[in-house]
């Protein structure tokens, strides 16, 4: 059975759309290359397969393969004095293709569309019944954001959350070595010429590339494993949950939150978010531009598919651990505690007070830097 084949089986046997996503180490590996190669091996078995957005970036072998594939027409949009195009999620819908090819699944939308993020234009396409094929790099997806941020220094905007990735009945690595890349890129088969030199010099570094590769075999090694985990394994599966603690330290609630996430997805686990307020924690006592970070952890918190837990208490420590006896919680993740030596002595501080609490039960404490 080809893989156009095997997708057409999984579309055939589901009501909702099938999702499969094409994950890459960087441009150019030749993601959007493949979906058009599916698309044709689609159109071939007589599959009612359309563009819904491509960007082929003026490559020429990318656009070769455009010819021949039906597309619905972009909309147009007026923003700033300046007449753009968007994918017209609603006339992908009113024609109710079988498959519709997605690029960039990343993209944020123009201001004023109706939805905010062209994932959550999949979404309703899904939901329509309607199968996918999209694509995304590997800096994109929500909780390796701070990895990639680490090795690049750069901070990717555009994001997917986790769940999204999740939802994909397949997931494909578009693998290439560090060294075809870079060769690729300097020969004008990725960028245009003026814009070559500058991203040798910042994000096609062989160091960077090498660890963005690594990240993307081994998400998609997640996805796999989780697959197996769902679909095939008769063996056990972890039945305990993950709690990620964060506090009004919004930087670091926002790693805590991003590693609970990761953790929480390599074990198939259920994970929660605790946030306990008193009155040094209380959002009622905190500057507004303080506020409007926590909420946006929150928000991340359901990007990213935990539940968040807000709690009132004055014993932050003992209302982590009551939390955890309750819901199951094997492992239990919190950032570094900032108290001085003397606070954690008299029992101030988080850390030192929930790891005596913890002692005598099979919960571990994971500590984020």
């Amino acid at each position: 059975m080809t893989e156009a084949e095997r997708f057409l089986h999984i579309h055939k046997d589901s009501k909702r759309g099938t999702l499969k996503i094409y994950i890459g180490m960087a441009a150019g590996v030749g993601k959007s290359y493949r979906m058009l190669q599916d698309a044709h091996r689609l159109l071939n078995t007589k599959i009612d397969v359309v563009i819904g957005f491509i960007e082929t970036h003026k490559r020429v072998e990318t656009e070769a393969l455009v010819a021949g594939i039906p597309f619905i027409e972009r909309k147009t949009l007026f923003y700033k004095g300046h007449l753009l195009e968007e994918m017209d999620t609603d006339a992908i819908i009113h024609k109710r293709p079988a498959v519709v090819i997605v690029d960039e699944l990343a993209h944020s939308n123009i201001p004023g569309s109706r939805r905010e993020k062209r994932w959550q234009d999949v979404e309703d396409i899904l939901n329509a019944g309607i199968s996918v094929i999209s694509a995304l790099n590997i800096q994109h997806i929500e909780s390796i954001n701070a990895e990639v941020q680490k090795i690049t220094g750069i901070e990717v905007t555009e994001r997917v959350p986790d769940r999204i990735i999740r939802m994909a009945d397949e997931v494909v690595n578009i693998d290439l070595t560090s060294d075809e890349l870079i060769q690729r890129l300097r020969e004008g088969k990725i960028y245009t010429a003026d814009k070559i030199q500058s991203a040798l010099n910042n994000f096609f570094q062989k160091d960077h590339l090498l660890q963005l590769r690594e990240l993307a075999l081994k998400e998609v090694a997640h996805q796999v494993e989780r697959k197996v985990d769902n679909e095939v394994s008769s063996g056990e599966k972890l039945n305990d949950n993950i709690l990620g603690c964060i506090g009004p330290n919004y930087l670091i609630a926002k790693k805590v939150i991003r590693k609970t996430a990761r953790l929480a997805g390599r074990f198939n686990a259920q994970w929660y978010i605790l946030f306990v307020e008193n009155n040094y924690s209380s959002l009622s006592t905190i500057d507004l531009a303080t506020q409007r970070h926590i909420i946006n952890n929150f928000q991340l918190v359901a990007e990213l598919g935990g539940t968040l837990q807000r709690i009132k208490g004055n014993n932050v420590a003992e209302e982590i651990s009551r939390f955890a006896n309750r819901h199951n919680v094997s492992v239990i993740i919190c950032g570094r505690s900032h108290a001085k030596w003397y606070q954690r002595m008299l029992g101030l501080g988080i850390i030192y007070p929930l790891q005596k609490l913890l002692n005598n039960s099979n919960t571990d404490l994971l500590i984020v830097s």
